[in-house]
């Protein structure tokens, strides 16, 4: 049903998401949806019996057990991560979307802030990520409203990196994996530790970290690999190593 999250997916999600992180094979990773959307968000048929009965459910609860945990391993993944966005991300859906670092959506790709709808706040990373994306004034705007973003829009206002022909979207999305997966993994891994932190912080703090940072990715191979290609004048070879 538009790939809503039940329990079942949510759990299937992140342990997909854990055993790429594990892997020392896979690097890079790609989250789409299975035919017309990319993730409705969540599946209230789960919840559907307390809500007949007139219950309210715990749904912060359910954010800690079953979102929050996706949401984390995306970002701290030292791996690049692209959502493929195939149709429709709306409410958690979009969180998730939202917390990759690439977004590439098709042209019939739409993003909905759902939350409101329902009578909801934001949940899935989406205040944290939607400002940072879109600025605070669009996201407000999208947040209380609950008007939904087309594709052609997201890209003019940043929020994915391209919109591609719904047809091509696999081809050009797996184009650009296997780029990311030529690349230095461990220096992207950094990369992401870097940003995350820098979002939070402050310059010295920033500053601090980079020197950490850079000291564990100029001992790695790919760099020393780097190096040798740029004097030698050659393209380098990444391992991810």
């Amino acid at each position: 049903m538009l790939n809503a999250v039940n329990e079942r997916m949510g759990r299937e999600l992140l342990e997909a998401l854990k055993e790429a992180d594990k892997d020392d094979d896979v690097r890079s990773i790609i989250i789409t949806g299975k035919d017309r959307a990319f993730c409705a968000g969540e599946d209230i048929q789960d919840l559907r019996g307390q809500y007949e009965r007139g219950e309210n459910p715990r749904l912060g609860e359910r954010l800690h057990y079953k979102y929050n945990p996706i949401i984390r391993r995306i970002r701290q993944m030292p791996k690049p991560v692209i959502a493929a966005v195939n149709g429709a991300a709306a409410g958690a859906g979009a969180g998730i979307a939202y917390s990759c670092d690439f977004r590439v959506a098709a042209e019939n790709a739409k993003f909905i802030q759902a939350f409101i709808r329902v009578g909801l706040a934001p949940d899935s990373g989406t205040s944290f990520f939607l400002p940072r994306l879109v600025g605070f004034a669009k996201a407000i705007e999208l947040s209380l409203t609950g008007n939904e973003l087309t594709s052609k829009d997201a890209e003019r206002l940043g929020l994915v990196s391209k919109v591609v022909p719904t047809d091509q979207l696999m081809i050009i999305t797996r184009e650009l994996a296997a780029k990311l997966s030529q690349g230095p993994t461990r220096a992207i891994g950094l990369t992401k530790r870097a940003l995350n932190k820098s979002i939070s912080s402050d310059l010295e703090t920033v500053l601090e970290y980079e020197s950490y940072l850079q000291e564990i990715a100029g001992a790695t191979s790919d760099h020393l690999e780097a190096v040798r290609a740029f004097f030698e004048k050659r393209k380098p070879v990444f391992k991810g190593k």
